[in-house]
């Protein structure tokens, strides 16, 4: 029996873990892969307070896990299959076991958004990404296509052209999401060309990527663009599949929380990108844990209290 169960360790649910675990409390983190989340996978992340120069996303994503370690929480790396959270006693179900909690925070986070078109699912892994620092390395001198027009668009375009000799950013719109220092870095480096007002149509090749055909929203003209593979960076979904009867979410599927990150379930908790909330960042991630992480120790004080 835990105190608390935090399902994901990405930056919500590591901060999370030290309070709570700082806090005295039983505390474990279940999380299917490696700690730090999509952060982890960051090059390098430069807006998070206290490292000026920035710092790599594995490297802070580890600070986060040992400083967790460091406090007495557990880790369990196994995925979660279900979770039963009506009753006052909170059991998840992983693919090895089950787990028993007075509490749970939900960290899980959210997946990359796919287009949605052909030839998208067909070239996953052979040339279709949504990770730059994951698979950039494997397109040495290669030409690369990027979707997208936010920050993580136009800052993994910039990360790609240390291995790619031309990056195209494709984006449906004239202007950009992205902050204005991510813009200046892609306009100002000579191997990214930009290409507004496109849609993706489809994405083509034998073996592997070879083009991405694309249609200019002005004209109606189709283009055919060739390189070597595609890089989708269109946003976020919650990670709410396992989790998407019991709570209260909004139209795209994030929980809603109140101030206090608490779900429509008693017991319940919410952090980081998957719930509802106007910025998702590494900074205001870390800022739900330490605010769940406490008002667990102060929901656990009232259960035992009325008990």
């Amino acid at each position: 029996m835990y105190d608390v169960i935090i399902v994901g360790g990405g930056p919500g649910g590591l901060t999370a873990a030290i309070y709570a675990a700082r806090g005295g409390l039983k505390t474990a983190v279940i999380e299917s892969m490696v700690p730090g989340g999509q952060a982890a996978l960051t090059e390098s992340i430069e807006n998070y307070p206290g490292f000026p120069d920035g710092i790599s996303g594995f490297e802070l994503a580890n600070n986060f896990y040992k400083q967790a370690l460091n406090q007495g929480a557990e880790f369990i790396f196994e995925n979660v299959s279900e979770l039963k959270l009506t009753d006052k006693v909170k059991t998840i179900v992983t693919d090895k076991q089950s787990i028993e909690a007075r509490s749970v925070i939900i960290a899980a986070g959210s997946k990359p958004r796919f287009l949605g078109i052909e030839g998208e699912k067909t070239f996953h892994g052979r040339g279709v990404s949504y990770c730059a620092t994951c698979d950039g390395a494997f397109y040495k001198g290669k030409r690369l296509a990027v979707i997208g027009g936010g920050n993580a668009a136009l800052e993994e375009a910039v990360y790609l052209t240390k291995f790619a000799t031309e990056v195209f950013i494709i984006h449906r719109r004239q202007g950009f999401r992205a902050s204005q220092i991510a813009i200046e870095h892609a306009q100002s480096n000579p191997k990214i060309s930009f290409m507004l007002n496109y849609t993706v149509e489809e994405i083509s090749g034998k073996d592997k990527v070879e083009k991405v055909v694309l249609k200019n929203k002005e004209s109606k003209e189709i283009e055919d663009l060739k390189v070597d593979g595609v890089f989708i960076y269109i946003g976020t979904e919650p990670n709410t599949k396992f989790v998407a009867d019991y709570f209260n979410t909004d139209e795209k599927g994030y929980i809603i929380t109140d101030e206090f990150l608490r779900t429509s379930i008693e017991g319940v908790y919410a952090v980081g990108d998957i719930r509802t909330t106007p910025l998702r960042q590494v900074a205001t991630a870390v800022g739900d844990g330490a605010i769940a992480g406490v008002q667990i120790e102060k929901y656990l004080a009232a259960y035992e209290r009325i008990k």
